[in-house]
């Protein structure tokens, strides 16, 4: 997995959210929570979610006030230290548990989640099937993930970040959906600009740019060449 050693370095885990999620990095956070909750819709009380690549715990925290019932997954202590804090702080602590593990061999029964949530997480897979597929396994109805996007801007710079990021194509997604026997029930195309932009801006400055953005998101080509995409799959009926 790429980036495994940088994402469990103490510096990188305590300043994660400051760096991506603060100034105009604040719309990605709000947009992809947005996402994640759209997709599981209402939760029940009971509602069990994996949240895999749980980072520093800003879905695992949403889901658990949402009234999910969760467990955080990661590879890195570090992040896991991170998410223990803020969950703590929202009140959760004997609600969630957190686990350290590796996603592709995940402790758990087949079918044993409601609903399994991988933010951030495809991009840094040289093989992604093998962990869509785990995933799928231990879901008995619902995987939503994200991937960044081959034909996006994100390509002039990928390769700078010091983790790289894969990108995929539609087909590639729906390839490794099919290969893991999951279904695609709903997609989402979203940022124009790449989130690296957002980041480099003051709240306030970013604001007009992100509305630009949600305008050209609105036709066909700026949705061609948006730099996310939302998932959302379900296991497949057995035949």
């Amino acid at each position: 997995m790429k980036g495994q050693d940088w994402y469990q370095a103490d510096e990188v885990a305590e300043e994660y959210d400051d760096v991506r999620f603060s100034g105009g990095g604040q719309l990605i956070d709000r947009r992809e929570k947005e996402a994640v909750l759209s997709a599981l819709g209402p939760i029940d009380p009971g509602h069990r979610v994996l949240e895999v690549a749980c980072g520093t715990g800003r879905f695992t925290t949403m889901l658990a006030d949402q009234g999910a019932d969760v467990v955080g997954l990661d590879v890195s202590r570090e992040m896991l230290e991170q998410a223990r804090e803020k969950v703590a702080a929202a009140g959760h602590a004997d609600t969630v548990e957190f686990l350290r593990g590796d996603a592709s061999r995940l402790p758990f029964p087949d079918d044993h989640f409601d609903t399994v949530v991988a933010m951030r997480f495809f991009h840094l897979m040289d093989d992604p099937v093998p962990f869509a597929t785990e995933l799928r396994r231990v879901s008995r109805d619902q995987v939503f993930f994200d991937t960044f996007n081959s034909r996006s801007l994100r390509t002039l710079y990928t390769w700078l970040l010091p983790m790289g990021s894969r990108l995929y194509s539609e087909r590639q997604v729906a390839a490794m959906l099919g290969e893991a026997g999951l279904a695609l029930a709903n997609e989402e195309h979203d940022f124009v600009l790449p989130y690296g932009f957002y980041r480099e801006l003051p709240g306030a400055v970013a604001k007009p740019f992100r509305a630009l953005d949600e305008l050209a998101g609105d036709t066909i080509p700026g949705d061609y060449v948006a730099s996310v995409s939302y998932w959302d799959a379900r296991v497949a009926d057995e035949e």
